[in-house]
């Protein structure tokens, strides 16, 4: 059975706020505050939790070593003796935005008939450089089943890829053939561009896809200057919808019209700026929502609390609800802990369209899973951890050994190593 899977990113538990990420709003912003791994996590697996409940297939991924010592190595020097940067960067809980793992394309784009997948380099940011390896690892862990799959190394540098965050899919169903939209920056703005097109034109030649379904778009300088640092920020697809703000696109009319010729089945749902600017679209991360198909086949929105604490968003979201539209229901969630470091629903999940029977059951979540990651996390995540600790070196064993009692739990020692 073909059908979505939604893979998230447990959160770590060093989980920080060292404001590392360059363009991200809300990142800078809390630069600095005490952060909550605990909470962070369990907020996230109470989020997988609705998801199941609400007959969603549900996928994880692993929080990664930190500190990464091998990473540090690499520069010639070890926790102890690192620079202040170095060490937050060697800390950095970011792989939890799963989001950004990579770029997937189901098998029914692809020329051989499998799922490809590609690893994303994060090569603008350098606390997020270093995941690629241990990704990967997970990746070929997961996906290790080769007559489903192919997982691919990350594209070279200096070609900058981060993954599903500035990827959509457009189809008539998860099933069937699509048309997939590789979006893109340009550089010269305040803020780095972080997604080169040269890397999703490499993307597209390696997964075999059909040049004539698929699609290069610029995301807009407005967009980017605002902090969409990613386009999943402002745009999100899911079959044949998308939703989108009308500023996410640099010319927004050629797009729609290329992917109308390309899938006519296609429903565009955009918010105009005149009803939710920009800065309330990125501020309450409304399109870093899950946008997903339930099993009655309507469509919902999975959101984060602050979408309904911002009276635009929640007006317009309530109005279009109540219309006539493909979006059907609104799922609200506290995800506070994450939100505050740059990323919504969205960002915590990469989606796999493939059959869960070729999937490592490791790797699939159940109630009794999550309840397993739940009372690891209890017992052993920091509750708390303030700018000051990232210098403890009672914090960094605490994290090391906190991470390799959830891969006993979950029967992944594979994944139990100093760096990949």
């Amino acid at each position: 059975m073909i059908t979505e899977i939604n893979f998230d990113g447990i959160v770590g538990p060093s989980h920080n706020y060292a404001g590392l990420s360059l363009g991200n709003l809300a990142s800078a912003k809390n630069t600095g505050k005490i952060a909550r791994p605990r909470e962070a996590a369990l907020q996230g697996i109470a989020k997988m939790r609705a998801n199941l409940e609400r007959g969603l297939h549900q996928g994880l991924f692993l929080p990664q070593r930190r500190p990464d010592e091998g990473w540090l190595k690499q520069l010639g020097t070890k926790i102890e003796a690192a620079s202040p940067a170095l060490r937050a960067n060697a800390l950095s809980a970011s792989s939890m935005w799963a989001a950004n793992a990579g770029t997937v394309s189901p098998g029914a784009d692809c020329a051989d008939g499998r799922c490809h997948i590609t690893v994303a380099n994060l090569v603008t940011m350098p606390h997020r450089s270093h995941e690629w390896r241990e990704t990967l690892a997970q990746l070929l862990l997961a996906f290790a089943d080769e007559e489903a799959f192919a997982v691919h190394a990350p594209v070279p540098a200096p070609f900058g890829d981060e993954g599903a965050a500035n990827h959509m899919r457009l189809c008539t169903r998860h099933d069937a053939p699509g048309t997939e939209v590789f979006v893109y920056g340009q550089t010269g703005g305040p803020f780095p561009a972080r997604q080169h097109r040269e890397a999703g034109e490499a993307i597209a030649r390696r997964h075999g896809l059909d040049p004539a379904r698929t699609v290069f778009a610029r995301q807009s300088p407005e967009a980017i200057a605002a902090g969409a640092f990613h386009n999943d920020v402002v745009a999100v697809a899911n079959e044949r919808v998308l939703f989108t703000h009308e500023q996410a696109f640099a010319d927004k009319d050629a797009l729609y019209s290329e992917l109308r010729a390309k899938l006519p089945e296609i429903e565009i749902v955009e918010v105009p700026a005149h009803a939710v600017s920009l800065a309330d679209a990125i501020t309450s991360y409304l399109f870093n929502a899950q946008l997903v198909t339930l099993p009655s086949d309507e469509m919902a929105l999975v959101l984060p609390g602050e979408a309904r604490e911002t009276p635009a968003v929640w007006n317009w979201l309530e109005t279009d609800v109540a219309g006539n539209g493909p979006i059907r229901q609104l799922f609200v969630h506290d995800l506070r802990e994450s939100m505050a470091n740059g990323g919504g629903p969205a960002c915590l999940r990469l989606r796999v369209v493939a059959d869960p029977a070729r999937v490592d059951p490791r790797f699939l979540a159940t109630p009794e899973k999550l309840d397993a990651i739940a009372a690891v996390v209890e017992a052993h995540w920091p509750e708390t951890i303030a700018p000051a600790d990232l210098a403890s070196a009672e914090l960094w064993a605490q994290c090391i050994a906190a991470r390799a009692v959830l891969c006993d739990a979950l029967d992944l020692p594979e994944l139990d190593r100093d760096s990949f």
